[in-house]
């Protein structure tokens, strides 16, 4: 299929499509990952992007179904240099053109994907449309420009679970793989870890939450009730939960008001309180902090981030496009985590209330643990109380 991606500033790129024979608009962004690009497809917090992979090679070990981060792919199109034509892994279950074409996602490779990321690094994250159809250029540009874009717009609603649920009731999903020699494939991929006993309640507001960070949760020991991004502080207090979660997501923090309201009644409450990537900016606004777009966001796997009470440096995971303002936060708020490469704010605690969050992604093995002690920080603050 001959394939389209046309930005909102009058560049086309042409190549080769893959995967489903669609069209889609969205936002164009990069990822400097190496590997997780199935990682990346189906986190929630991608929904109405058009991801570009700056790394050249793309889709060799195939896709499984067992390492998906939510309940389908979220991605609006997927961009890169070159498709693996080899598929060469034991746990894989299908190639990446198959899971997009199954999915309905247009895939385009054979462009110069680093021109498109210096493209984008110049002039910011652009509103773009992608098309494996017969589109002329003419029309995919005018597509790409008539897109609205992401900021005010709500794409939590349309990504979050619709109804309440008790994450891994059965301890099915969520201990580590634990590798043995001389088991055939199929057995090897059933070997896990123990798990320990999931002996303290918590709520997850479901934001776009990544299943690693509930298989995270699950191995600290947590019993983790999941909730739509829509319900109400009531709602989660009525199972008594001895701490909450705020997940990751998509799209324009400053478009969720509901549930900055709902952060800022559980607040008062003086439950402990833990928030990754959204969850962090959503916490920051119930706070009476400001979110500001980025200019072309972070995303990869190598973010250095500082934390300013220790002096260590992490390196982080991170998918965002939006931040916190530094300066809106109030006093009784202190930033212990920046970013190093641009001094943006990638952690703040309350002073007083048992309230902390991340920017990054702590589930997504960056590091490759650096960061992974979080969880357990949240299961001590708890037990604290």
């Amino acid at each position: 299929m001959n394939a389209v991606l046309a930005l909102e500033d009058g560049s086309v790129f042409r190549g080769e499509g893959f995967g489903a024979r669609a069209s889609a608009s969205g936002e164009v962004c990069f990822n400097t990952s190496m590997t997780g690009y199935q990682e990346i497809l189906t986190d929630p917090s991608y929904k109405a992007q058009i991801v570009t992979m700056t790394y050249p090679l793309i889709g060799n070990y195939g896709v499984n179904h067992q390492d998906v981060e939510s309940w389908k792919p979220h991605v609006a199109g997927f961009v890169i240099r070159e498709l693996s034509p080899v598929v060469s892994n034991w746990r894989a279950d299908a190639s990446l053109a198959q899971y997009l074409e199954e999915n309905g996602i247009p895939g385009l490779q054979g462009i110069d994907t680093r021109a498109l990321t210096r493209r984008l690094r110049v002039r910011g994250a652009l509103n773009g449309f992608i098309s494996t159809e017969a589109i002329s250029d003419a029309e995919a540009l005018e597509r790409a420009k008539s897109w609205p874009g992401l900021m005010g717009v709500d794409y939590v609603k349309e990504v979050t679970h619709r109804e309440a649920f008790v994450w891994d009731e059965k301890d099915e999903q969520s201990a580590d793989f634990k590798l043995r020699q001389g088991l055939e494939p199929a057995d090897a991929r059933e070997v896990r870890e123990p798990l320990p006993p999931a002996d303290i309640p918590i709520v997850a507001f479901d934001y776009g939450m990544k299943y690693n960070i509930l298989r995270r949760l699950r191995q600290q020991g947590f019993r983790v009730r999941v909730l739509p991004a829509t319900a109400t502080a009531a709602e989660a207090l009525c199972h008594r939960p001895a701490g909450i979660f705020l997940s990751n997501g998509p799209g324009d923090p400053a478009a969720l008001g509901y549930a900055v309201r709902a952060v800022q009644d559980l607040l008062q409450t003086g439950i402990p309180i833990f928030g990754i990537c959204l969850g962090h900016q959503i916490l920051g606004q119930a706070l009476g902090g400001k979110t500001f777009k980025l200019k072309f966001g972070h995303r990869g796997a190598n973010q250095p981030v500082k934390d300013l009470v220790s002096g260590k440096v992490e390196i982080t995971s991170q998918n965002h496009g939006f931040a916190v303002d530094a300066a809106s936060l109030p006093n009784d708020v202190e930033v212990d985590r920046i970013n190093l490469n641009d001094q943006t704010v990638e952690g703040f605690r309350h002073k007083t209330k048992p309230v902390f969050c991340v920017q990054y992604h702590p589930e997504a093995s960056p590091g490759p643990h650096d960061s992974t002690p979080l969880f357990a920080q949240f299961r001590q603050l708890i037990q604290s109380r």
